[in-house]
């Protein structure tokens, strides 16, 4: 006796996708439609806001921008590398000194703050910036140039996605410390420090790109990643810029606590990996052009 044939169940809408899952997606995008009205709106009120937002979209351009020549690069040379990441580190330093640690004090003692209070009050908040940087450093998966991956979980991810965590991780700090440096209302200084994120963002987008390919991943795919990773300065930069501008009480916290996120990448991150292949001369050579580049930058255009 032949078994009673079964009818096959309608496919459910969207190849497989039912009615609450489209009803999920529709409720995330119109979270994410009032989320950008509400950012258009903050920018459209408050001018620094918007040039923090634009200085950090010109800072992801450069990302961009970076990792175009490795249209026609197979591979990157360990000590052009190590060059490389001392470079961003030297930035990186001088930014955090120059551009957010002093105009933290400066805008401490232009509050009435004693030299202890306004010292004390700094280094606690860049000791708080560090911290935080720690406890992402540890929750977020992610993969080191060089040391391998790293954080919760990383093992469940594709090193190429590691690799996106990664830069994405290193630009928080850069993002926030372009936000509170335009909300200290010193524009000029403020465009100094987002110029020099901007030039030390050129090669980090092409090391990017070349990393994953050395992952073998195709170029197409490697070229578009090293682009994406920049936006987070642009969101960060508006974020920081939105809590701190008009908060005089908040703005010093704000550069120092910056400045400590962006001193943790340095020492925990950029200067470690740039002397792992024993290219120690071409890591410490790329700190100092950086370092004096971003210096110059700084008190010249500041």
């Amino acid at each position: 006796m032949n078994a009673p044939a079964v009818r096959p169940r309608s496919a459910p809408l969207g190849g497989g996708w039912r009615p609450r899952t489209w009803l999920g997606i529709a409720l995330v995008l119109a979270g994410a439609g009032l989320v950008v009205l509400h950012w258009v709106e903050v920018m459209h009120q408050q001018p620094l806001v918007r040039q923090a937002f634009f200085a950090g979209l010109i800072a992801a351009g450069a990302t961009a921008a970076g990792t175009l020549p490795a249209l026609f690069s197979r591979r990157l040379a360990g000590r052009l590398l190590d060059g490389v990441l001392g470079f961003g580190a030297g930035v990186m330093l001088a930014a955090s000194i120059f551009s957010l640690i002093v105009p933290a004090l400066d805008v401490l003692e232009s509050q009435g703050a004693g030299n202890w209070h306004a010292a004390g009050t700094v280094a606690l908040a860049v000791l708080l910036g560090g911290a935080v940087m720690l406890v992402l450093e540890r929750c977020v998966p992610h993969e080191h140039f060089i040391k391998g991956s790293d954080g919760v979980g990383s093992e469940r991810l594709k090193r190429g996605w590691l690799f996106v965590l990664a830069i994405a991780l290193h630009n928080i700090p850069e993002g926030l410390a372009i936000g509170a440096a335009f909300a200290g209302g010193d524009g000029v200084a403020a465009s100094a420090l987002a110029t020099g994120i901007a030039i030390q963002d050129i090669p980090e987008g092409f090391v990017v790109a070349m990393a994953l390919l050395a992952l073998g991943y195709r170029r197409r795919f490697a070229l578009a990643v090293g682009m994406l990773s920049g936006l987070v300065e642009p969101v960060m930069a508006m974020l920081g810029a939105s809590v701190l501008v008009g908060s005089p009480l908040l703005l010093p916290w704000g550069l120092a606590l910056s400045a400590g996120a962006m001193l943790f990448v340095i020492s925990h991150e950029l200067i470690p990996e740039s002397h792992r292949q024993g290219h120690e001369l071409w890591a410490t050579n790329g700190l100092m052009l950086g370092f004096v580049l971003m210096m110059l930058l700084d008190t010249a255009l500041g």
